[in-house]
């Protein structure tokens, strides 16, 4: 895909490896990466516009298609992605909407899930800055959204971008867990419910919800 419906200005792609954790090697070592496309934004200069459908359904899958190829070759294949994300960065003379209108739809969000091979719902962040601020991208894994473990988030910043008619789309993925994860999960974790947590602090003794099952 080469980007050329979807009027790209430039693809950016950050990795993020992590070794050591506190000067501890990491359990598993993982790369977390995020692939971003700089494209005009379809609706800039048109005032508001009631129906966003045409320009995503011709744009987002081309997108989709691009990001996904740059995740899966800097990973080193499907198999090496564990969790994923997207996300969207509006220039200022856009709509917050224009960007989740890119993103939050079957033509973005069915495509990366399945070009990686996920069932989860993807997790998401999206916003509108001047250029070269940085943006947050969650992750969590890419058929158990609820394991813990793969909760996690990488940062990606473009200096040029998004200018004012622009958009930042973004994929991201991981290769594992957060570095040295070990807080447990929710098939091992204990049944706390408000009421215990309120007596076990009028007794002034946490430690009580150890046992709550």
């Amino acid at each position: 895909m080469s980007g050329t419906r979807a009027g790209v200005r430039k693809v950016v792609t950050v990795v993020d490896e992590v070794l050591l954790e506190l000067g501890r090697p990491v359990a598993t070592p993982v790369r977390r990466v995020a692939a971003a496309a700089v494209i005009r934004n379809p609706w800039a200069g048109r005032g508001f516009v009631a129906n966003l459908q045409p320009e995503v359904a011709d744009v987002a899958p081309e997108l989709a298609h691009l990001l996904t190829a740059r995740l899966i070759e800097t990973l080193g294949g499907v198999d090496r992605i564990e969790a994923f994300g997207k996300a969207a960065v509006v220039g200022l003379h856009g709509e917050v909407e224009h960007g989740g209108a890119l993103i939050h739809t079957p033509y973005f969000g069915n495509v990366l899930r399945e070009l990686t091979e996920g069932t989860s719902i993807i997790v998401f962040s999206d916003d509108r800055l001047p250029a070269g601020e940085p943006l947050t991208v969650p992750l969590w894994h890419k058929t158990a959204a609820a394991t813990r473990s793969h909760y996690q988030t990488v940062q990606i910043r473009v200096p040029d971008a998004p200018r004012p008619d622009e958009i930042l789309v973004i994929a991201a993925a991981a290769s594992g867990p957060r570095p040295n994860a070990r807080i447990g999960d929710r098939r091992t974790d204990p049944v706390v419910r408000l009421a215990d947590l309120e007596q076990a602090r009028g007794d002034g003794d946490l430690e009580k919800l150890e046992n709550v099952r």
